[in-house]
């Protein structure tokens, strides 16, 4: 007799269909008021902050002043974000939906991971075509497409990467509505029934569900990249959708084909999910997001790859914020104005952080202050804005997809976002002089065995505040006075300790680069078996118009671009 699964299996199950808790009243009202606690908090800081003995240096204040609060400002917004969280209501989806399943290929990537989001295509319930966008030059790939039943679409030496296939492939069918699925992403049979029916509704333009993933248990970088994701793709969205401002991701995202005309076609660039959804919402579409998990995908798995990923994520955003923003601003509601610029703007961190690590040295080197604040003070201002901002982040995990799985503090993910520090900061700098950086796929596959290149800004930074260290306890047990030792003593340590929480993470960023040593090599699809999926029973849909004996447009088409 089979024994039933443990508690733990069960929390490990990614295999399952998952869809965040309904809001209730009670909870929203818990939000409220810890986020009217945070309010509190924020302002006696700045009550404190902005006071005139508080000036050291007048610029080095006002840049320390504009970056700090900056931050407090993005923290803030995303408490308002949540008391908007709202999960919508399940729409059953309607038969006899003509629905196009878009994947690409391109060269390098794997034939086995097409094999198997190829079959798990075949076994979405809903009736729907799935065309393979290749552009490989491998017979192999059409074979695979074929065998599962797919339509391949050869599609060689077109402009704008994944995004030009699909363009492409939008003007040889014509579907009413386009799944647009990423090779990792292995979905579940019920994915259609779970956004189809939302498109009832002929104001939205597009419907985008969770991203999951199911090889975090690979490495410490896999899991620090999926845990960066577990709030956004749970409450984050959830309160974007509140205010329909909700966006579209580069993978699992469904578009109805006249909301992409509207727009366009799907963007084009190194953000081009992000540009397809600000130019929609420009357009006057409406978009939902539904906080299920039906479908599953890969993360980086070694630095070098996450931080690829995030130097064209870095760029692309960057893109849009200095781009598409100010094109479209006059075009977006209040709240999507505010969505965007806010999103648009996150990777700047690497600009902020590199400013907060020079402001210690400044002090141990020059004696510069940016400002006169006592410590302990500064501790007893700030402290309860940071208990109030981890307890809302811990508070609003009640609306996560798969909360067994995700809840927790997530010090991997932070720990991997300031190991990408320089990354955001090349990002930054690339868009500033419109820079273009080749679009790459995001690797599969670990690359084990090497050093990453992005390793070096850590090792310098480690070697450099060692280095400071030790010049600064040999000055002062040297150089000297015992009065200027007692004058500088609260100040220097104080400098030190902050230059220190920074090199401390610089050294925990460099297990997830020496881990890549140790890494054993595996392709984590090949463990996947379709059958265990499971997934509530829908009732059976209409075939398409298709089944009456026309084939898709596409197989009536030239298939070679």
């Amino acid at each position: 007799m089979k024994k039933p699964p443990t508690k733990r299996q069960e929390k490990l199950n990614h295999w399952r269909y998952r869809r965040a808790a309904r809001t209730t009243m009670a909870e929203r009202f818990g939000l409220m008021v810890l986020v009217a606690a945070g309010l509190l908090s924020v302002a006696r800081l700045a009550n404190w902050w902005f006071r005139a003995e508080h000036v050291g240096n007048v610029a080095l204040y006002g840049i320390l002043s504009g970056i700090f609060w900056y931050g407090v400002l993005r923290m803030v917004l995303i408490w308002v974000n949540y008391l908007y969280v709202r999960r919508p209501e399940r729409v059953p989806a309607p038969a006899g939906k003509r629905v196009a399943i878009f994947t690409t290929s391109s060269p390098g990537e794997p034939l086995s991971m097409f094999e198997k989001t190829l079959e798990a295509c075949s076994r979405i319930t809903y009736p729907h075509t799935t065309y393979l966008l290749d552009d490989t030059r491998d017979p192999r790939f059409g074979e695979a497409a074929q065998k599962w039943g797919a339509v391949h679409l050869e599609l060689v030496g077109l402009p704008g990467a994944k995004a030009g296939k699909v363009n492409k492939a939008l003007s040889l069918t014509d579907e009413e509505f386009v799944l647009v699925m990423d090779p990792d992403h292995i979905p579940f049979p019920n994915f259609l029934d779970e956004v189809l029916g939302y498109f009832e509704d002929e104001k939205v333009g597009f419907v985008q569900v969770s991203q999951a993933y199911y090889n975090q248990y690979r490495s410490f970088v896999a899991r620090g990249a999926a845990e960066q994701t577990y709030g956004f793709y749970g409450p984050t969205q959830m309160g974007l959708f509140g205010r329909n401002c909700a966006v579209a991701i580069g993978a699992n995202c469904t578009f109805r084909r006249t909301a992409l005309a509207s727009a366009g076609g799907h963007g084009v660039g190194l953000a081009e999910d992000l540009i397809s959804a600000i130019r929609i919402h420009a357009a006057g579409w409406k978009s939902v997001y539904n906080p299920v998990v039906v479908s599953r995908g890969l993360v980086p798995e070694d630095l070098g790859s996450f931080c690829k990923q995030q130097l064209k994520w870095a760029r692309g955003v960057h893109e849009v914020l200095f781009a598409e923003v100010p094109r479209l601003f006059n075009k977006l509601s209040f709240w999507q104005k505010l969505s965007y610029t806010t999103i648009g703007t996150y990777y700047t961190v690497g600009v902020t952080t590199l400013l907060y690590l020079l402001i210690p040295y400044l002090y141990l080197f020059f004696g510069i202050l940016p400002a006169k604040m006592p410590f302990i003070e500064f501790v007893h201002y700030s402290l309860p804005v940071g208990v109030v901002g981890v307890l809302v982040y811990l508070y609003v995990q009640l609306w996560m997809c798969h909360p067994a799985d995700e809840r927790g503090l997530h010090w991997r993910g932070t720990v991997l976002k300031f190991a990408c520090w320089p990354v955001f900061f090349m990002g930054f700098v690339l868009a500033l002089v419109d820079k273009d950086i080749p679009y790459i796929p995001t690797a599969k596959q670990a690359v084990i065995g090497k050093i990453t290149p992005f390793a070096r800004p850590l090792l310098v930074h480690i070697g450099f505040f060692i280095l400071v260290t030790a010049y600064v306890l040999l000055h002062r047990r040297y150089l000297l006075s015992e009065a200027t030792l007692v004058m500088t003593s609260e100040k220097t340590w104080g400098m030190l300790l902050f230059a220190g929480i920074a090199a401390g993470l610089a050294l925990a960023s460099l297990y997830a680069v020496l881990e890549g040593w140790f890494m054993k090599p595996e392709d984590s699809w090949d463990s996947v078996d379709l059958t265990k999926i499971s997934v509530p029973a829908a009732p059976a849909a209409a075939p398409p118009p298709a089944a009456s004996g026309q084939p898709p447009r596409a197989l009536l088409l030239p298939l070679t671009a």
